[in-house]
């Protein structure tokens, strides 16, 4: 099942809290980028990013982005745009060193 154009879109807004974020499309989902670093994507309708040690505190579950693919964290609040501007913060802090 490919991600919808309205997730994508009510995604894209709420990450609209931080600047630089950038949505690449690849094959029906969506790569997110924060400042050029890749930090997660939509997958079938959901907001997953990488497991990165900065990030686990927030406890997120993890899930498959897609088929034969490494765990991601899936972000199941995404209507918390204060907390979800915290976990893409974090998740980059992590991936940028």
């Amino acid at each position: 099942m490919a991600t919808s154009k309205e997730f994508k879109e009510f995604i894209l807004e709420q990450l609209n809290i931080l600047d630089n974020i950038a949505c690449k499309a690849m094959m029906g989902e969506f790569l997110l980028y924060y400042n050029n670093i890749l930090f997660g994507g939509i997958y079938d309708n959901r907001l997953l990013v990488k497991i990165i040690d900065t990030n686990k505190k927030y406890k997120m579950n993890e899930a498959i982005p897609y088929e034969n693919a490494k765990p991601m964290y899936l972000v199941d609040d995404v209507d918390d745009q204060k907390t979800l501007k915290n976990i893409v913060l974090d998740t980059y802090k992590g991936l940028k060193r």
